[in-house]
């Protein structure tokens, strides 16, 4: 599901508000978690899952097209772990299949 998809199925499920309002709350809600992310914090969503960031090393890399040897710098990139209700949801199929 992409952005757009998911405005266009609040949009469905609440056809009391406009397709803009909605867009401002999705808007928002991702600024305020982007926000959290960067001052170091930690976004969780009973239920669903935590949004945090993890330290990469600086590293010694390889341009796929030349072959170079090209230096990494270190970073921060974001990590999400589910929850344990969306992992139970997720695999409630391959339960039910198995038996």
């Amino acid at each position: 599901m992409i952005r757009s998809e998911l405005v266009q199925k609040l949009c469905d499920d609440h056809p009391d508000l406009t397709g803009k309002e909605i867009e401002r709350v999705v808007s928002a809600f991702f600024d305020a978690v982007i926000d959290q992310l960067q001052h170091g914090g930690r976004v969780e969503l009973r239920g669903f899952g935590a949004f945090s960031t993890r330290e990469r090393d600086a590293r010694k890399g390889r341009n796929p097209r030349t072959g170079d040897t090209v230096d990494v710098d270190a970073k921060r990139v974001p990590y999400f772990k589910p929850g344990k209700e969306m992992r139970e949801r997720l695999n409630l199929g391959a339960v039910q299949a198995a038996e």
